[in-house]
């Protein structure tokens, strides 16, 4: 599989935005004596500049570099822009020689020697690798890492244009390593007369012309993270703490590993094969009656007339996600036509989809979702009259238990909303509050730790996946993780999912239970205490008194825990044939009892029950995609083994 250089960023999100306790602040007075310190990130005393910059950074990534690039990558064959970035790593040979020697790896600078030596002589002076070839080691160096050899922590987080994220320390780093780099000073000498800010490094054609190499093949997925995450700027500010962390990781495994949750971090594997693919779906918007405003949609349409997949993402997850776009691949190469959209749990759907405050009512949320898919499809119609065929609605963790409620009630259902012809759910949770309480048992993991040594182990862990993010890793990799480590990173994801939950609700309709101010541009204080709610306390303090107050839902108080318990339907789902539902066995989300009603509730023919897994861990599996693919069998003449 292709390097995970965006592990951090796609699964594990050390991108909190949170800094732990401060001395003297509030913070101790806000919250419980237990609660998980977070490692602190670089401080952000200009974080309104900072987004300023990255909003115009993601603007030139969006709307110059992703459109060009898509020209340049057609004229330049990959092979040639794979030879042009050697050609550029060789000539900064040194940069990574000094900075090697300054830091004392005389190891380090041996072996970039030799590479240099094998890459200009055998390599064409560069263009072709032939060091790795011969399976001699890179050393990477620059001088941001030598000042931090040599003791400077950063006390300052920087977004510079165009180069992203760095720190006081690293931009000067920069400036040096610049200064040290060939490129700059092989400007015609008319051109440097005429402006010498040619010899400057973020001003050298050469510096933008390598820097254009290397971004046109990555700038996709930047695009596509920085329009999924809900905050990404947050998210690359975190993570590039422990990217840039002069400490080395500790791999030494202390303690008992978990198979089910080592097994759900390999979801992270599960991704669109063809890179392109993302990039050829049309994003569209609808008009949403009950909310008046427009809510976006993607979309893979066949070229003449198909069977339809709509599909639901997990739990906060955005229609870009990287399981929702691998799965719209998946349906789109067996000549179906695919459709995603946001989960009722991420921001965009609910500033745009949803009339309630916040979700967590399962009857209110599922309505809009059917609701907001029936839009779409009457407008794809209207679009795209007889092209579209039978409908198929996929959904994988929450957006499978939302596929089974649209199944479950489309029989009372308004008789305008959409009518699938299947119904096909990946993972769904059972019952949506011992999910919940699940989640917030991951997380508080760490707990097992000693106090005096739990900020080191959590700052460790965090430093093992930055370590990792620069590794070839593929499925069944054995990961470096404790128990207690690759649980709190699954705990960890969700969190923040939840975070994101909280911060667009209230900054739209605040409850006045957040004590610190709500700000786009200044967050991180703000973050810091929407980060001490759990789960429970959302559905407690937030979501109940909210839906209350709008007699939405009983006043009971287990109304939230029945409405979103699957055996409360049990009778439709178990008399609907279009029902396919596929789970392991070890998804930490379901109990014993609920794997069992599950095997009572849905015959042998459609329930697909996998040993292994965990919660999403095996959809990279070729068996797996197949049983997924035969699910929707019927929906079109040709069966997907046919396709193949």
């Amino acid at each position: 599989m292709a390097r995970l250089t965006t592990w951090i960023l796609l699964l594990c999100c050390v991108a909190l935005g949170a800094r732990g306790e401060e001395a003297g602040s509030s913070a101790l007075e806000l919250y419980p004596s237990d609660h998980i310190g977070l490692p602190k990130s670089v401080p952000d005393p200009i974080e309104p500049f900072n987004r300023a910059v990255w909003a115009f950074n993601k603007s030139v990534m969006s709307t110059v570099i992703q459109p060009t690039s898509w020209l340049y990558r057609r004229a330049v064959p990959k092979p040639f822009r794979r030879g042009v970035g050697n050609f550029g790593r060789n000539l900064t040979f040194p940069v990574r020689l000094l900075n090697n020697v300054l830091q004392g790896k005389w190891q380090g600078a041996g072996d970039e020697s030799r590479r240099f030596a094998a890459n200009t002589i055998a390599g064409f002076g560069g263009f072709i690798d032939a060091a790795s070839i011969w399976e001699i080691p890179k050393s990477d160096a620059d001088f941001g890492e030598t000042l931090a050899r040599w003791g400077w922590n950063p006390s300052c987080f920087l977004m510079l244009p165009i180069f992203g994220p760095s720190n006081e320390r690293d931009a000067l780093g920069l400036a040096v390593d610049t200064a040290s780099n060939p490129l700059v000073y092989i400007s015609p000498y008319e051109l440097v007369m005429e402006n010498p800010m040619t010899y400057l490094g973020p001003y050298s054609y050469f510096n933008y012309a390598a820097l254009y190499n290397e971004l046109a093949d990555s700038v996709g997925e930047y695009v596509r993270f920085s329009k999924s995450e809900s905050d990404p700027y947050a998210t690359i500010q975190y993570a590039w703490t422990f990217a840039r962390k002069n400490k080395v990781a500790d791999y030494e495994v202390n303690g008992l590993q978990d198979d089910a949750s080592l097994e759900t971090l390999q979801s992270v594997f599960f991704s669109c094969e063809n890179p392109e693919f993302p990039s050829r779906g049309r994003t569209k918007s609808v008009l949403i009656q009950k909310t008046g405003k427009h809510l976006k949609f993607t979309c893979w349409l066949q070229p003449g007339p198909a069977p339809i997949v709509y599909i639901i993402p997990g739990l906060g997850s955005h229609r870009l996600a990287q399981s929702a776009l691998a799965l719209a691949e998946l349906v789109f190469k067996r000549g179906f036509s695919a459709v995603t959209v946001s989960s009722a749990f991420n921001p965009e759907f609910m500033e745009h989809a949803s009339t309630a405050q916040l979700p967590a009512y399962l009857p209110a949320d599922g309505e809009e979702v059917h609701a907001a898919l029936t839009a779409v499809d009457r407008k794809l119609d209207a679009f795209l009259p007889g092209r579209l065929g039978k409908r198929a609605l996929m959904g994988y963790s929450m957006g499978a238990l939302h596929t089974l409620f649209v199944a479950a009630t489309e029989t009372t259902n308004e008789s305008s909303l959409i009518k699938f012809d299947r119904f096909v759910a990946i993972n769904t949770p059972v019952r949506l509050l011992h999910g919940a309480s699940m989640l917030d048992e991951q997380y508080n993991a760490p707990l097992s730790w000693p106090v005096e040594e739990r900020m080191d182990n959590i700052e460790n862990t965090f430093l093992k996946v930055a370590e990792l993010s620069h590794r070839n890793l593929a499925p069944q990799t054995s990961l470096p993780f404790s128990a207690t480590e690759s649980q709190f990173l699954i705990g960890l994801t969700f969190r923040l999912i939840l975070r994101d939950v909280l911060y667009s609700s209230q900054r739209r309709a605040n409850q006045g239970i957040l004590q610190r101010p709500l700000s786009n541009w200044r967050r991180t204080r703000s973050y810091e205490e929407i980060m001490r709610y759990s789960y429970k306390d959302y559905f407690e303090k937030f979501a109940l008194p909210y839906y209350r107050s709008q007699g939405i839902a009983p006043n009971s108080d287990d109304a939230l825990e029945k409405a979103g318990d699957l055996r409360t339907y049990e009778s439709s789902l178990r008399s609907n044939p279009r029902v396919r539902v596929f789970t392991n066995r070890n998804d930490f989300l379901l109990t014993a009892s609920d794997i069992e009603w599950l095997e009572s509730t849905f015959p042998s023919d459609r329930l697909k029950m996998f040993d292994r897994g965990g919660h999403l861990g095996n959809l990279s599996n070729p068996n797996v995609q197949k049983a997924l693919l035969q699910a929707l069998d019927g929906l079109r003449s040709e069966s997907p083994d046919k396709l193949d």
